[in-house]
């Protein structure tokens, strides 16, 4: 390799800035909110911070507002311009990877936290913050096979359904006194406090439901897959309207160029914002930093050793470059938390400097972003079993499987929105027969975590493509990428 010319140099930082524009972005946050921070003695009030964080609430309204038409036109062209039984063999080699990487982070959060055993010690100085959610796992994963079949697809736009358990009205406790010959017991005969009864079991809960805000990507996906495969079934007869979701799609990814432009000032000021809003660090170290600093370690060896791993030995190429290309991706993620946010960003990195086939990257993409969470399903996991360690539960072989089992079909319920896994991780909890309330134990600084794991599950995710990518090339060149509307 010769010496670097000047030209070369200058060219490689143009192609490159927006990627160092947005790392900038990132450090210059950080840098904001700790000198805002130490500006003055007094907490930033929450007002305050609504100002610092205005210009990246705008960045990430944008990205939110090109999600729906995005995963629905990306996945209806996409499927849609390729043979069923191709795309039926890229849908099953995307999700076999995703299966893969999901089980490889489960275990290997399992094993790090039976290793370090972050649950050991004083356990009573970890505050609580937060509410829960009442949840069980019977309603959790009947909630998430409803959510596949939305019964109003314009409903589904806007609001995702689930399960509320309410718990039982309790009577008027009866007055009692030094006169009353009433009297309230249990069956081995210790007095029950009428004021104050035993909780009732969940399962005894009244049962409604309501539909929620927040879009139902699960069912947007699954309705997007089968009117793709539809429209490529119908042949010439529905060509115009797959050249037409064609045309959206690519729209949406000319708007998602613009869109990213604005990103290191909005990513900027959203990290800013998030310091500003966070309780002392060295509290929350002092408190939980064991198991922090596990499922750090979790994230980080199965995002840059497990996954390139994995990618080296079905594509036979490193795969620095290709993570490389996706730094600002990464940098997005990290900042907004919340994969399919990410979604448009990653899908221009992956056609425009990896080179992936838009076909792969707008089918495989969106379904990643909605079941592929390989950093959550890590999470969950060691969270798991780090409160059964505070609570001093033992928990079995046939525990530690259940809870396996269990994080692996969590992180696919978990929508890909901020601190999405706290709800499904109440489900993990009712495996191992731990309270819901106990999840507010490991809420204080979990949006730190969850930017990690974020930015983990988008680099699964797009890994993933390229994985799929390589695998389906060679049957890729044989279909043309075009809408023939001639036929």
């Amino acid at each position: 390799m010769g010496t670097p010319t000047r030209e070369s140099v200058v060219k490689a930082l143009k192609s490159n800035a927006l990627t160092i524009f947005t790392i900038l972005g990132v450090f210059g946050g950080v840098v904001l909110g700790i000198s805002l921070r130490a500006s003055r003695e007094e907490k930033w009030t929450p007002r305050e911070i609504m100002y610092v964080n205005f210009i990246g609430e705008l960045f990430l309204r944008m990205l939110k507002s090109l999600i729906l038409p995005l995963i629905v036109a990306s996945l209806i062209s996409a499927i849609g311009s390729l043979d069923l039984s191709l795309s039926g063999r890229i849908g099953a080699r995307a999700v076999t990877y995703y299966m893969t990487t999901t089980v490889c982070a489960v275990v290997l959060g399992i094993f790090l936290v039976l290793t370090i055993h972050p649950g050991t010690g004083d356990s009573t100085s970890i505050a609580r913050a937060g509410t829960s959610y009442n949840g069980t796992t019977v309603d959790t994963l009947m909630d998430l096979i409803r959510k596949m079949f939305p019964p109003n697809i314009v409903q589904a736009c806007i609001f995702h359904y689930r399960t509320v358990l309410k718990a039982p009205e309790i009577p008027p406790a009866p007055i009692i006194n030094e006169s009353s010959l009433l009297a309230i017991v249990n069956e081995d005969g210790s007095a029950i406090d009428p004021t104050n009864p035993p909780p009732a079991s969940l399962l005894d809960w009244e049962i409604s439901h309501e539909y929620a805000q927040g879009t139902n990507i699960m069912g947007l996906v699954v309705f997007s897959t089968v009117m793709g495969m539809t429209l490529g079934k119908m042949g010439h007869k529905g060509a115009p309207l797959l050249a037409f979701f064609t045309c959206v799609s690519q729209a949406m990814m000319i708007i998602t160029g613009w869109v990213i432009w604005f990103s290191p000032v909005g990513v900027m000021f959203l990290i800013a914002a998030k310091i500003l809003e966070m309780d002392s660090f060295g509290v929350i170290v002092g408190q939980l930093g064991m198991y922090y600093l596990t499922v750090m370690i979790g994230i980080f060896f199965h995002g840059f050793v497990v996954l390139p791993i994995i990618y080296v030995v079905f594509t036979r190429t490193l795969p620095f470059r290709f993570i490389g290309n996706m730094a600002q991706t990464l940098a997005t993620a990290f900042s907004t938390a919340s994969s399919s946010a990410t979604l448009p960003v990653a899908i221009a990195a992956l056609e425009e400097k990896n080179g992936i086939d838009p076909r792969v990257a707008r089918f495989v993409m969106p379904i990643g972003a909605t079941i592929n969470m390989d950093g959550t399903a890590l999470y969950e996991a060691v969270a798991a079993i780090f409160i059964s360690q505070v609570r001093n539960v033992p928990l079995s072989l046939g525990n530690i499987i259940a809870v396996s089992i269990t994080a692996t079909a969590a992180s696919i319920g978990a929508a890909g929105i901020p601190q999405a896994g706290l709800v499904t991780m109440v489900m993990v909890l009712d495996t191992v027969g731990l309270p819901a309330e106990d999840v507010t134990l490991i809420l204080a600084g979990d949006w730190l975590l969850d930017r990690f794991r974020t930015m983990i599950n988008v680099l699964g995710d797009s890994l993933g493509a390229g994985l799929v990518n390589h695998l389906s090339k060679r049957e890729l060149e044989n279909v043309p990428v075009a809408v023939e509307l001639e036929k």
